[in-house]
């Protein structure tokens, strides 16, 4: 099993941490997105859309981070990242699609190269646009999450819902997002950063981590 990925892609932290957390071993392929190795010839032929990450499983290839975290979870099923009632995975998948399909695909790396590149936004503006939908998308997932959250975001079980919030408050805060007014999205990160799933599966601790951004 091999995980073509990049330490900073908040998309491949969230299937390390489902790894991490099923206690599944891999082999970890260091995809370079900040020199655009994705965007090469090589790559392509592991992931026809030029994303990371991609799990590869005796030679098929799966991409899209949620999709990899539910094949895990149907190969791999204890300990679940599904947990609960069928109301509450119908919850714990509604906060991950929050993430995954509402707020993250607003703030990567294509959408804000494509402003610079062809709508002349500079860097400072294209830092703005992140931040802003990043803060929009809080809003109402703070809302959410104070109906279904305890000590994780459904109720007292850790799930895929906190495998996609985590990384995502990371990328909020690299990129300067006020988050006073989400006391719910905060409470938990705190008390989320000290899973050892989490711990282990960290930008800081992985193997392609620059230097000067380790822990």
């Amino acid at each position: 099993m091999k995980l073509y990925n990049y330490w900073r892609s908040s998309a491949s932290w969230r299937v390390r941490i489902a790894l991490a957390y099923k206690n599944v071993p891999y082999e970890y392929v260091s995809v370079n997105l900040g020199n655009n190795e994705h965007l090469g010839d090589a790559y392509a032929k592991v992931n026809m859309f030029h994303e990371a990450p991609t799990l590869v499983v005796d030679g098929v290839r799966i991409g899209q981070s949620l999709a990899i975290i539910e094949y895990l979870e149907e190969r791999f099923p204890t300990p679940t990242l599904l947990p609960g009632s069928l109301l509450e995975r119908a919850r714990i998948r509604q906060v991950a699609e929050v993430v995954n399909s509402g707020i993250h695909p607003l703030q990567n790396m294509r959408v804000v190269k494509k402003l610079g590149a062809e709508y002349g936004a500079d860097d400072a503006a294209q830092q703005r646009w992140r931040a802003d939908f990043i803060a929009r998308g809080f809003v109402g997932l703070e809302t959410l999450l104070h109906e279904t959250a305890k000590t994780h975001c459904v109720g007292e079980a850790f799930s895929v819902a906190d495998c996609c919030l985590v990384p995502q408050v990371l990328n909020a805060r690299r990129f300067g997002v006020d988050l006073a007014p989400y006391p719910t999205i905060r409470r938990l990160e705190e008390g989320l950063l000290a899973h050892p799933a989490i711990v282990k599966s960290h930008p800081e601790r992985q193997p392609d981590t620059p230097a000067e951004a380790r822990a």
